[in-house]
């Protein structure tokens, strides 16, 4: 779908990402592969690629600035949201993308095959079952759930040294007082997306005990 590929190339270009041809193509071929999987599997209620670009593709790259580490986990990622966007960026990261349901890791695989993503990882798995060997350096979460629900369920996924970072819409100022004990801010960050309504945040959280 050339034309998929030239409004692609816009989108980026009204932002400050360094994206290259190949990694175009490759979010190009991923949009594809997600409008035609999701006629049967149901992965978005997003149906039109030209939208995906931009409420997806664009919503999750665009927080790639604000993340720092090299190994993430992004739960309940859905159709491997942010964490393909975000791994085709960011090739020199590991992604393992984490989900309770069977249909979007068996998409998820047909993705990492098809694209040759050597640095994404599918999982089918609940995220409190999930017993990582080696602590992440951030969890990722995009609509997923609430900060307390986020935290307390993903807390043994990161050591002191980890991250937690929230994709978020409006800045959820009640969610951030209900912060449990031993959570806390480390800042926010107000996201710009191109041509997408309304306010996007970037949350930053961390245990207290951390440096």
């Amino acid at each position: 779908m050339t034309n998929l590929k030239s409004r692609l190339t816009d989108l980026i270009a009204q932002s400050d990402l360094a994206v290259n041809e190949q990694q175009i193509d490759l979010l190009v071929a991923y949009v594809e592969l997600l409008h035609k999987w999701n006629k049967a599997y149901n992965l978005t209620s997003v149906r039109d690629p030209e939208e995906m670009l931009v409420k997806h593709i664009l919503d999750s790259i665009a927080n790639g600035p604000y993340l720092h580490g090299d190994r993430f986990i992004d739960v309940g990622t859905g159709p491997g949201l942010p964490g393909i966007p975000l791994a085709i960026l960011y090739p020199q990261r590991n992604f393992v993308l984490l989900d309770s349901l069977g249909k979007r890791i068996t998409f998820l695989r047909q993705v990492v095959f098809q694209l040759k993503l050597s640095n994404v990882t599918p999982l089918l798995s609940r995220v409190e079952a999930y017993q990582p060997e080696v602590p992440f350096d951030g969890v990722l979460s995009r609509a997923f759930a609430s900060l307390l629900d986020m935290v307390s369920w993903c807390e043994h996924l990161i050591d002191e040294n980890g991250r937690f970072f929230a994709l978020k819409g409006v800045l959820p100022e009640q969610e951030l007082q209900q912060l449990p004990a031993g959570i806390e801010l480390v800042a926010y960050h107000q996201v710009q997306v191109p041509e997408l309504e309304g306010q996007r945040h970037l949350i930053e959280l961390k245990k207290s005990n951390a440096l």
